[in-house]
This record gives C-alpha cells, sequence and structure tokens, in this order.
C-alpha cells in the first residue's frame, strides 16, 4: 500500500528540449493525493509540456519525476535520455488517464465501446465487469443515453465527457487534462467544467492545463504559473489570483480577465 501522504506525481528539477530549444528550465511541481493542481501561463510557457513529461509522453533531458514515491528508471542521458524499464512506463501510464484538447475518441466505436476499449484491451478485465463500469461513468458525466452512437454523432461538450468517462472508466490514481475546454464554445464549455467540478469534489487527484482561469481558481488547492519554461509563482489561487507578487503574473491575469 502507498502512504496517502506520497504524491500521486512529483517533479523535480524538470528539463526538457527539443533540439536546441529549451522548454522547460528546471521545473518542480507536486500532485498530493485528492488535489487538484491547475497549471496556467501563456501559449509556449511549457505546460502541456510539463503534463506529457508527466505521463511519459515525452522525454525529458535530466530532473527526477517520481510516481507514487518510485523514480522513473532512465536509460542514457541529455537528449537521448529515455525510460529504461518499459513495465514500469506502462504501469505508470495505465494510472494515469489524460484527456486531450481534441477529444481522440475511436470514429468507427460506439461511445460505449470507447470507453470499454482501454479496460479490456490493455488492463484485460471482463468485458461483462468493465460495461457495467462504462455504463455508470457514462452516466456520471450526463451521457448515459449516448452510449450506442457514434463519436460523430455528438455536440463537441458531448465528445469531451465521453473522453472524460473513457479516462474515468481504467480507475487511474490521478486524471490529467490539457486543456479540455479550449476546443469548446462557451456553451458546451459549460458541460464540461461541471463535469471536472464535480470530479474535483469527489476529491480526485487532478492537473489541469487550462486558459480558463475562473476554473482554476474554483477547482484548484495549488496553481502553478509557468513562463517561459520556468515556475514564476505558484500558490493557493485565493493568493494568485487575489494578491498575485509577480508582475508578469499580473500582466497575464488582466489579459485573461473577462471583458
Amino acid at each position: 500500500m502507498t502512504d496517502s501522504a506520497t504524491p500521486v506525481i512529483e517533479i523535480r528539477d524538470l528539463h526538457k528540449s527539443y533540439g536546441e530549444l529549451e522548454v522547460l528550465k528546471g521545473v518542480s511541481m507536486t500532485a498530493p493525493r485528492g488535489h487538484v493542481l491547475s497549471l496556467i501561463g501563456s501559449s509556449g510557457s511549457g505546460k502541456s509540456t510539463l503534463l506529457r513529461c508527466a505521463n511519459l509522453l515525452e522525454d525529458s533531458q535530466s530532473g527526477e519525476i517520481l510516481f507514487e514515491g518510485e523514480p522513473i528508471a532512465w536509460k542514457g542521458t541529455g537528449l537521448h535520455r529515455h525510460p529504461g524499464d518499459r513495465a514500469q512506463v506502462t504501469r505508470i501510464r495505465t494510472n494515469l488517464s489524460m484527456v486531450f484538447q481534441q477529444f481522440n475518441l475511436w470514429a468507427h466505436m460506439t461511445i460505449l465501446q470507447n470507453v470499454m476499449e482501454a479496460p479490456v484491451t490493455v488492463l484485460r478485465r471482463d468485458r461483462a465487469e468493465v460495461e457495467e463500469k462504462a455504463r455508470f461513468y457514462l452516466d456520471k458525466v450526463g451521457i448515459g443515453d449516448k452510449c450506442d452512437v457514434y463519436p460523430a454523432q455528438l455536440s463537441g461538450g458531448q465528445q469531451q465527457r465521453a473522453a472524460i468517462a473513457r479516462a474515468l472508466c481504467m480507475e487511474p490514481r490521478a486524471l490529467l487534462f490539457d486543456e479540455p475546454t479550449s476546443a469548446l464554445d462557451p456553451e458546451l464549455e459549460q458541460e464540461v467544467v461541471r463535469v471536472i467540478k464535480d470530479l474535483a469534489r469527489e476529491g480526485r487527484t487532478m492537473i489541469i492545463v487550462t486558459h480558463d482561469m475562473r476554473l482554476a481558481a474554483d477547482v484548484s488547492h495549488h496553481v502553478v504559473f509557468l513562463h517561459l519554461g520556468k515556475v514564476e509563482e505558484e500558490g493557493a489561487p485565493s493568493s494568485l489570483f487575489g494578491a498575485p507578487k509577480s508582475e508578469r503574473l499580473r500582466q497575464f491575469l488582466s489579459a485573461t480577465a473577462p471583458a
């Protein structure tokens, strides 16, 4: 059993480059169990890259990533560094469910089949048991009546809620959201925001990359503001949004405030 005080994800002094371009310049962050961590910042600040590194979808060049206290086993150095234990990567990824900006649903599968696919094929779980859970999670996100339709027949907000149900059906230790509402118009965005707020109230561990400052303020225990690949400022939402210390953060919040 993992100690409940051990963070689900911990990142220490992470550096990530694409060739000569250094995107993350020594970033550290901690996602405690049952907490919501939001990553904010302008485009190009490194938010999505940090999230993808946390889920091992991107290789980093130096620094440490720990999942429930277990450090990633690396092989090689610098631009040649990559995870050295494939079984460890698979195990960690199955416990960190990612929800992407663009839904990534299988067009040829029904919504129910989409939600069931990974637990059945990756985790080798019993199909009948998975179907029961899939229907439960689709009900939970408010589209239980859409089980037998295809993604193209749903609105963007419904597709994103299906993607969240798919992530939940893996029963992960943490949910990672990469700009989950930025592809939606304001009305459909609120459908997804309501689901995320419900998940936060349940005490689920989540890391959210978001452009929605109201969402970050409402659901987060801790907010990290990234600027040019570094943590410019971080803290509780009340202090970060109510009394920002950094001039760059003040400029960012002023630019993103509703008109």
